[in-house]
């Protein structure tokens, strides 16, 4: 099969998470992604966990998010290490970075910079506020954890009537990625249009209040403020994780009709007439006494019956899965989401397949994370034309790459 941005070359100044996320998507499709990294790495090299000994090359966390680039090191503290960096950026199409916006207009390398350089570049930047903000945002620091508690997100998230928790997994960092890769498609459709770059300008905390839904609504609509309710969803019920004899399971019943058949399954037809819980709205309104209800109901099977049981009458359900069970689920075995690769220095390793599945060019991982600078000289070589004099001399300057 094909690949759907064959030809497309990104220039990645990024780290750790964010913007590492955006380019796996691009590189995942095909486009040359070439990370550019420090001489000491991408912060994500140090972090576990570690496959044998600590060293930039043997994290997992790395690993997981780096397939299919390239690494070339370059010192920008150095002039010559800028041009490099000039002339990469002049023969490609996106330049993308997660840095504070302040950053690259002091190495010289802002958007105005840029436009110069390559007037038809797609320059995507992603960070906590945003680069348009408020006077002060924009020089404000920002890991995932201010995301997701600026935006509001972590008001809605945690145990019913508990605090607030954070979402079990970067959600600010990783949504925002996915959001800037569409960015850079759009883009790249426009420019083909009218052969005209763009700047993309991503805030983490823009992209987790985009998809509270029905939060901000519940508010702007009532002036009721969203609290945390568990796994419960607050417009519909019975619609949260419920414990079983031996875990837990999802019951999702989403209208009258589902509702009804599952008060069948758990042989409770009583429950349908029962004044409280007769409607969605008024199971609603009455969540916690539902959920005393079928919490009594679902604790005498375990998940597997109720599981079958749910099954054969067609409706929703899921059992909750740890991660042994997920990565040793058939279902996404089959869909190809855990592949297996051939990593440098550690051998065989585990990770998550590509997402994006379309009919004639799919996603895919089709190389593992590059080792740091593993890629400096064949770039410089084959891309800029410079020669092995050239390149040794460069070394020998400490502007790229010893050794990797």
């Amino acid at each position: 099969m094909g690949k759907a941005l064959e030809g497309i070359r990104v220039v990645d100044l990024s780290h750790v998470l964010a913007a590492p996320t955006c380019s796996m998507f691009l590189a995942d499709l095909g486009a040359e992604v070439i990370h550019v990294e420090p001489p000491h790495g991408d912060d994500a090299r140090e972090f576990g966990p570690f496959i044998g000994e600590p060293d930039k090359n043997r994290s997992g966390y790395f690993i997981s998010l780096n397939r299919n680039k390239k690494s070339v090191v370059l010192n920008l503290k150095y002039e010559k290490g800028k041009k490099i960096l000039r002339d990469l950026i002049a023969v490609s199409d996106v330049v993308l970075e997660n840095f504070r916006p302040t950053t690259m207009k002091k190495l010289g390398f802002g958007w105005e910079e840029l436009q110069k350089i390559n007037p038809k570049i797609i320059y995507a930047s992603i960070c906590g506020f945003g680069h348009d903000t408020l006077t002060g945002y924009d020089t404000r620091p920002a890991y995932d954890m201010v995301a997701q508690g600026y935006s509001g997100i972590m008001s809605v998230t945690g145990p019913d009537g508990g605090p607030p928790c954070r979402i079990g997994t970067s959600v600010g960092d990783i949504v925002a990625g996915h959001q800037a890769v569409i960015g850079i498609l759009a883009a790249l459709v426009h420019r083909e249009k009218t052969g005209k770059g763009q700047f993309y300008d991503g805030a983490m905390v823009d992209g987790l209040f985009a998809i509270l839904e029905n939060a901000i609504v519940r508010y702007t609509i009532t002036g009721e403020i969203p609290q945390p309710l568990g796994s419960a969803h607050p417009s519909i019920a019975p619609f949260q994780g419920f414990k079983t004899k031996d875990s837990w399971i999802i019951i999702p019943m989403g209208n009258d009709n589902l509702w009804a058949k599952f008060c069948k399954v758990i042989e409770r037809e009583d429950l349908t007439h029962e004044p409280k819980f007769e409607t969605n709205p008024l199971r609603t309104k009455n969540r916690r006494d539902l959920a005393v209800v079928l919490e009594a109901e679902l604790e005498k099977r375990n998940t597997k019956e109720w599981c079958n049981l749910l099954e054969n009458a067609g409706l929703p359900y899921s059992p909750i899965n740890n991660m042994k069970d997920i990565c040793n689920d058939p279902h996404i075995h089959y869909r190809k989401m855990l592949v297996e690769i051939e990593q440098p220095r550690v051998g065989k390793l585990k990770i998550a397949g590509s997402s994006i599945r379309l009919s004639e060019t799919p996603g895919k991982v089709y190389a593992p994370a590059p080792l740091l600078g593993e890629h400096s000289e064949t770039v410089l070589k084959e891309i800029l034309g410079y020669t092995q004099v050239d390149i040794d001399t460069l070394k020998q300057e400490g502007v790229i790459n010893q050794e990797f």
